[in-house]
């Protein structure tokens, strides 16, 4: 079985929310994210003004979020080191928006929250990869839930926090509300040569060059469940981006090898981009760097 490139990373998420302004609003006030361009019916915000880590649209006429259906779980976003971490925190807090909980993963610490349409964000920051536990076989990494040493990690930063996050900060992973963990996860590890990292009851953590995931999956809320209408806001695009042209060449090879390949979704964009919908229905794009 092939493995996708090692250099694999996520390039942006695209959201669809019922309200453009207040999303937006939200994603730079709250998060720190700065905004890049506005127009009519989208916004992009990033860190990087080159290129927009979070692609917003509008819908027309929205919908509420389902509960239990297939989608988004949250998009997590990785911070270069604790003390940005806790500056991110202080940053919410002083917007005065809401945590929903944290933990200690051993391979990191996190902290959930929601944006204004209910869907699910992480911050996290990882500990060295050193520091990471490892199965007795060597394979995978160890994760765990235990609670998070709030107190330790604010203590790492004191200051006001600025109004822009860490131009370091990016996307390090998108969870993934699944109908089937089995049949995603092998998806995700046959079809696109991810390597499964860590299991947990009903759900997989798979990722690219030994990181502990890129994509994270469960069925705790969704498990036989079909997605979302469009009308309701979701999770619309994952864009992954390759080290270069010939990894996303063996990419398209390692996917027409696969069953997956069938699928009428996969395509081979003008400008070179891979489109692949895995089997929720969830769109994901790959381009090269």
């Amino acid at each position: 079985m092939s493995t996708i490139d090692p250099n694999l990373r996520i390039g942006s998420v695209a959201l669809a929310v019922s309200d453009l302004g207040r999303s937006a609003d939200f994603y730079e006030r709250v998060l720190g994210l700065p905004l890049i361009e506005r127009e009519e019916h989208s916004a992009r915000l990033g860190p990087d003004p080159r290129r927009a880590a979070l692609v917003l649209s509008d819908i027309a006429d929205p919908t509420p979020l389902p509960p239990g259906a297939t989608g988004l779980y949250h998009v997590a976003w990785l911070h270069p080191d604790r003390a940005v971490l806790a500056e991110s925190v202080r940053r919410v807090a002083a917007a005065r928006w809401p945590f929903e909980g944290a933990s200690d993963h051993g391979v990191s610490e996190a902290l959930y929250l929601s944006d204004p349409d209910g869907l699910g964000i992480e911050l996290y920051a990882d500990r060295p990869r050193e520091r990471w536990e490892r199965p007795a076989d060597g394979n995978g990494v160890r994760m765990v839930t235990l609670p998070l040493d709030l107190d330790d990690l604010l203590a790492q930063f004191t200051d006001e926090p600025a109004l822009e996050v860490s131009p370091d900060t990016g996307i390090g992973h998108v969870h993934l509300k699944v109908a089937d963990v089995p049949r995603a996860a092998a998806f995700y590890r046959d079809a696109l040569g991810l390597e499964e990292q860590a299991q947990l009851p009903s759900a997989a953590f798979l990722a690219a060059g030994g990181y502990h995931h890129h994509v994270g999956l469960n069925s705790w809320q969704s498990q036989g469940a079909a997605g979302a209408p469009d009308s309701a806001p979701g999770l619309r695009a994952i864009e992954f981006e390759l080290a270069g042209e010939d990894a996303l060449d063996a990419l398209e090879r390692t996917l027409a090898d696969a069953d997956a390949a069938s699928q009428p979704s996969l395509a081979r964009g003008a400008d070179g981009e891979l489109t692949v919908r895995d089997p929720d229905g969830q769109l994901l794009s790959f381009a090269h760097s």
